[in-house]
């Protein structure tokens, strides 16, 4: 495992080790952390995470939360000397749809976005893969992996560096 500048995609599965491993690369990175949470703080579980993954990350980073504009989010940010690290795009994803907002039309405005910036940049995307488990019963859940499962690809094309993290160990499959 070694920091490479570009965008960078980090998938795995829930409580894989996925962040812990993101923010291992922006440390290793030397450049200064931004955490780009897609997080809305819901419920008591929801609040327990989000200050597990603030005491894990400790101070140094510069924390920014946007639950829906990430695209518009993401080009005020970047330059050579920041990496940023979005924390999870399945998160911002489930907030688009209940937002009822385009979700193929703000899917591809992110991917746009990612696709022109410039290899100096540096990105790190945290996402769940969810398509690895049985077909959801629910319209809802079924068109949220169909989402989850194209964003990935289209990030993963475009991306210099894809990871997959299994129980805390990654595996870089490009």
């Amino acid at each position: 495992m070694h920091f490479e500048p570009g965008v960078s995609l980090i998938l795995g599965g829930a409580r894989s080790g996925k962040s812990s491993f993101a923010e291992r690369l922006a440390d290793e990175s030397g450049l200064e952390k931004v955490y780009l949470a897609t997080s809305e703080i819901l419920d008591n579980e929801m609040e327990k995470r989000v200050a597990l993954h603030r005491s894990r990350r400790g101070d140094g980073w510069q924390l920014i939360e946007e639950p829906l504009e990430l695209a518009e989010k993401l080009t005020e940010l970047p330059g050579p000397r920041n990496c940023i690290l979005v924390d999870c795009l399945t998160l911002w994803l489930s907030n688009q749809m209940m937002g009822q907002r385009n979700v193929p039309d703000e899917c591809n405005t992110l991917v746009d976005i990612l696709r022109g910036m410039s290899p100096d940049q540096s990105i790190i995307l945290v996402s769940n893969e969810v398509g690895q488990g049985i077909v959801p019963m629910e319209k809802m859940a079924r068109d949220f992996r169909d989402h989850a499962g194209r964003l990935h690809q289209d990030i993963a094309a475009i991306a210099q560096n894809v990871w997959f993290v299994t129980a805390g160990l990654p595996r870089k499959l490009k």
